[in-house]
């Protein structure tokens, strides 16, 4: 119960925190010029927008750590930049935050999907990872509970994070087997927060990146991680549709940062394998 309250509880207070501490950018209530590559050199500040949670961004007593994190803060020092970066638990408040201009950079694992290239410029890949159900172990044979095929999900209520790119993964399943999937979008809660609701007992099934479930499989010893619902996908980061100077910039800096002795030791550190 310890650590699901942990959990839960992260995702109301984290980001008001991390807010607190480290002050990053707040947007107006005005709609923002979308900004090019010259005006954000030209200011010096790097706006960029994550979410909370053991992969991308968090806080480490005093102190923010995460993959993005830290791989943000690369590329802006590269840049001779400044980077603010703004945590926000809404798919969908980061992806506006991109259209209207109030960010550069959505810097989080960012699915490459054809739904979202109306909206979205996608870098090189950075990460590879899959969608897998979460579900607690099963207790027996007789568990009427647990899911050992994909056909079992027929007619089972899956939760997920409100605009979740494993939407439309669940509703292509449910054509696949021929039977309904129910899916409920939970809008208050990030994924780590679902990974806990499902330990706890108060849902029974939930879908998450593999990357970020296995960051806290730990923590949560009772979770079975096993069942994957997508083939292993490619993951980015976004920028909007007009700022293309800005997309070749970071791809030409990933090219060559990715080779480096850096970007290895970064993986290693946050790697979940």
């Amino acid at each position: 119960m310890r650590k699901y309250v942990k959990y839960v509880m992260m995702g109301v207070i984290a980001v008001a925190l991390s807010a607190i501490i480290f002050k990053p950018h707040t947007p107006s209530n005005t709609p923002n010029a979308i900004r090019n590559f010259e005006e954000i050199v030209n200011s010096g500040i790097l706006r960029a927008i994550t979410e909370y949670n053991s992969i991308s961004y968090h806080a480490q007593g005093d102190t923010i750590g995460g993959l993005h994190y830290e791989l943000l803060q690369a590329f802006a020092q590269s840049q001779g930049l400044q980077a603010e970066i703004t945590p926000e638990m809404s798919v969908e408040n980061r992806i506006k935050g991109i259209k209207e201009g109030t960010y550069d950079i959505l810097a989080n694992n960012v699915l490459i999907s054809s739904d979202r290239k109306d909206s979205l410029l996608f870098t090189h890949p950075i990460l590879l990872s899959r969608q897998i159900l979460v579900q607690r172990k099963g207790e027996g044979v007789n568990d009427s509970t647990y899911i050992n095929s994909l056909l079992e999900l027929a007619n089972r209520t899956i939760h997920v994070v409100k605009g979740s790119p494993s939407i439309s993964r669940i509703q292509n399943l449910s054509n696949e087997i021929g039977d309904t999937i129910y899916i409920h979008e939970i809008e208050k809660y990030g994924q780590e927060q679902l990974l806990a609701m499902v330990a706890n007992g108060d849902i029974e099934y939930a879908v998450c990146d593999e990357n970020i479930a296995q960051a806290l499989a730990s923590n949560f010893p009772q979770l079975d991680l096993q069942t994957a619902i997508s083939f292993t996908q490619f993951y980015s980061w976004g920028v909007n549709i007009e700022n293309t100077i800005l997309l070749d910039t970071l791809n030409a800096w990933l090219r060559t940062y990715k080779e480096t002795p850096a970007f290895k030791q970064l993986m290693k550190k946050y790697s979940t394998n």
